[in-house]
């Protein structure tokens, strides 16, 4: 997946003018859509890349765009750039809002090809695929015109099916109340966008689980197992992952780790890596207490 992985020395630092940036525990200042942070620098490199955690730009080390902005920077417009042709900012910054969800559809559908249950579906993903790629490829006016909403839906029905799929295999758990020391407490598969904020889930079995969009900002997922669970979207900003089992997790991406906590005994899938703001011993996790 090197073509999808962020490529900064081809890029024009699109995600530091393109977006905007609001003042929050993840930018440490007010930024309009199209104006450059004034960290960069006339190299389109960041001048505080070293220090972003310690200065307040937490939401800078968690963003993917997944090569996106390579290929506007250097196919979409060839290698211009739009300090030297500032005629092109706009539509430029406008092609990379498109091309970035193009790119993480790309990701998401090449993981879901891979999955050997999802051979009833596989030739549609290979086909929506390739027709995604094929929109990459257009130019600035096309990428404009683009009805995204329309697209990512249609793909989405795809992803799903193929979570939906590769799910079905993993066994269910047995319900029951409070785990004896050391055993894992099934809460059901069903959590799809769910309000988990803050929700101790330490120990949890949660292999297979719907999680697709569920919130689980600051969530206790010490030790919880999250094999074969469908990460797609949720929001694990500020969770804690120490000791979690996430091997063979469905479309984790490494933006959700970066904003997660976790130890040196988290265990993540081999495509991914082990953010190095992550403590590196393992965390003691208190016994869980009731139902």
């Amino acid at each position: 997946m090197e073509d999808l992985r962020a490529d900064c020395s081809r890029c024009f630092a699109l995600c530091c003018v393109a977006p905007a940036f609001t003042a929050s525990a993840d930018f440490a200042i007010d930024k309009p859509s199209g104006t450059p942070c004034p960290n960069l620098d006339p190299g389109f490199r960041c001048g505080i890349h070293p220090h972003l955690r310690d200065r307040g730009f937490t939401g800078c080390t968690v963003f993917d765009c997944f090569g996106a902005g390579q290929r506007v920077s250097q196919v979409t417009f060839a290698g211009r750039d739009w300090r030297g042709e500032p005629a092109t900012a706009r539509s430029m910054f406008d092609a990379f809002a498109v091309m970035r969800p193009l790119h993480e559809l790309l990701w998401y559908v090449r993981e879901a090809m891979a999955l050997p249950a999802a051979a009833p579906v596989r030739d549609a993903l290979t086909r929506a695929f390739e027709e995604t790629e094929r929109l990459t490829l257009g130019d600035a006016g096309s990428l404009a015109a683009l009805d995204l909403g329309a697209h990512r839906a249609r793909v989405n029905d795809l992803l799903l099916r193929a979570s939906e799929l590769a799910r079905a295999e993993v066994p269910p758990a047995r319900p029951g109340g409070a785990p004896k020391r050391g055993r894992r407490r099934p809460l059901g598969r069903e959590h799809r966008g769910a309000d988990l904020v803050g929700a101790d889930l330490r120990g949890a079995d949660l292999r297979g689980a719907n999680l697709r969009g569920a919130y689980l900002i600051g969530a206790d997922l010490r030790r919880a197992d999250l094999r074969m669970a469908d990460l797609i979207g949720a929001d694990l900003r500020g969770a804690n992952l120490g000791g979690a089992d996430l091997t063979g997790s469905l479309f984790l991406i490494q933006a959700q780790l970066d904003a997660a906590a976790g130890d040196a005994a988290t265990r993540l899938p081999p495509s991914l890596s082990r953010p190095a703001h992550w403590a590196w011993r393992r965390q003691a996790v208190p016994p869980v207490r009731g139902g």
